[in-house]
């Protein structure tokens, strides 16, 4: 009779260790990550409604250059953050049409037109 809560004590604890051993899930992915590329964003402190995004495959390679100039950026609002992975696929999917590198066709401007992250 001694031996059964003994033995249960040890499966429980054993049973325990398990669980605290499990990988961690993963994360889910925000919606504004795009699959086929990246983006970044340079501004200088002195100006901050002046900044250049440049726009990256997944190769690295720069696909688009936009120089947005009298406004600011807020990179905190979602809206603001799916606006710029639209620029980006739609500059990977003409980049990988014709290969040629465009700048300042004014297609940030126009996608965060009208947006509050957008001043």
């Amino acid at each position: 009779m001694k031996k059964t809560p003994g033995l249960l004590l040890i499966l429980t604890l054993l049973s325990i260790g398990g669980f605290a051993q499990q990988e961690p899930t993963d994360r889910p992915v925000p919606g504004w990550v795009s699959e086929k590329g990246y983006w970044e964003v340079v501004n200088n402190i002195n100006t901050p409604q002046n900044f250049t995004i440049y726009f990256f495959n997944n190769e690295g390679t720069m696909v688009y250059k936009e120089q947005v100039e009298g406004v600011r950026l807020d990179m905190k609002k979602k809206k603001t953050l799916l606006r710029l992975r639209s620029v980006l696929d739609k500059s990977v999917i003409a980049w990988e049409n014709h290969q040629a590198f465009d700048e300042n066709k004014t297609l940030v401007a126009v996608a965060l037109k009208g947006d509050k992250g957008f001043r």
